[in-house]
């Protein structure tokens, strides 16, 4: 019987992945709402494999506790809440959903655009406060405006098309260029810095790696536009807290919209109620935050882009195909190099 045990699922994600095991012998599921710890670690012990979102952290640590673990399912497409190297070096595949909402999280980010352009959220509060003065809530239009894309894969590709649909110029920075967006959208690929300095509006869409930490820093936000507007939807510490809360004080960034920063775990109810170890840095972190959280150009929304009930339906989907293929011996959306698969045995010579 192969043990699968998935953490920080909501009651109706519990019922869709027992319902994909339910006609299926050979599989024991357990699902659990809340995030993989070292305290819920004793939840999985015995499990072969098992299913975690962002919020799980698996480390070093909690792997030594899983002796029987031979895979993890990734629920999403980022998987730097895994560490990589743990699972190499005790062979634990690690497989995650490659693309599930390519359209779902460019329609947050183009609605993050919007927002600030805008000023929906000082609007919103002074409606909520009784007020309909307009003042100070002049906006300005996306059409005309230059989008600077950092990433133009499946999620940054679906951005260009909105933005180009919506009369905006594309510019893109990108190592693999895509010639469809340039011949389709009309996309300009620069360098880094030349889409920095020449954009409106920046939207991140890169996954989180040693190259990418602080890819927005103190001195790349020093060629920024003092007008531009910048679009986190891709991992927190792509960006520098500190740094962008330091340029929205003194006026060298028109706004900033951030479903994912650095020290959000602080911020998210749901984990941060089940841990009383969080680090100085991090607590220092949540603090940049939530210095950004008291402006009116700026926008943090608790990682939400990918948060629809299709996106979500195509995840836990993907995540069942993935256990599947694995125990069947067919591993599929292998990331990193993580896993080995053994080779076969040569069939016994004949006598």
């Amino acid at each position: 019987m192969t043990k699968l045990v998935f953490f920080d699922l909501d009651e109706q994600e519990q019922a869709v992945i027992r319902d994909a095991f339910a006609g299926e012998s050979g599989y024991d599921v357990a699902v659990h709402g809340e995030p993989l710890t070292i305290q819920s670690a004793p939840l999985a012990r015995d499990a072969d494999g098992v299913g975690v979102f962002v919020q799980s952290h698996v480390t070093r640590e909690i792997l030594d506790t899983l002796p029987n673990l031979r895979m993890i399912a990734a629920m999403s497409t980022g998987f730097d809440n895994i560490d990589l190297e743990a699972c190499r070096k005790r062979n634990i595949a690690v497989c995650n959903v490659p693309s599930y909402g390519d359209n779902t999280v460019a329609e947050y980010a183009f609605g993050l655009m919007l927002a600030l352009t805008r000023k929906l959220r000082p609007t919103f509060r002074r409606v909520e406060q009784g007020e309909f003065s307009r003042e100070g809530l002049r906006g300005s239009d996306l059409k005309g405006k230059t989008l600077g894309l950092i990433g133009t894969g499946h999620i940054g590709s679906h951005l260009a098309r909105l933005a180009w649909a919506a009369g905006m110029t594309v510019i893109a920075y990108d190592p693999h260029p895509k010639p469809d967006l340039a011949e389709q959208y009309g996309v300009t690929y620069l360098s880094l810095e030349e889409v920095l300095g020449q954009s409106d509006v920046i939207s991140l869409h890169v996954p989180y790696t040693k190259s990418t930490h602080h890819l927005i820093n103190a001195e790349r936000l020093g060629l920024l536009k003092h007008t531009a507007l910048l679009i986190n939807t891709s991992r927190g510490r792509v960006v520098d807290t500190g740094a962008v809360s330091d340029a929205l004080r003194d006026g060298r960034l028109g706004g900033v919209a951030l479903d994912t920063f650095e020290g959000e775990q602080v911020w998210i109810e749901e984990e941060f109620l089940k841990r009383d170890d969080v680090a100085a840095i991090v607590l220092r972190e949540a603090m940049e935050s939530f210095s950004i959280l008291h402006s009116d150009r700026a926008i943090l929304t608790p990682h939400n882009a990918y948060n629809t009930a299709e996106a979500l339906e195509r995840i836990l989907a993907t995540s069942a195909d993935n256990i599947r293929a694995f125990f069947a011996g067919n591993p599929q959306n292998v990331v990193a190099e993580t896993y080995h698969k053994p080779a076969a045995r040569a069939a016994p010579a004949a006598r």
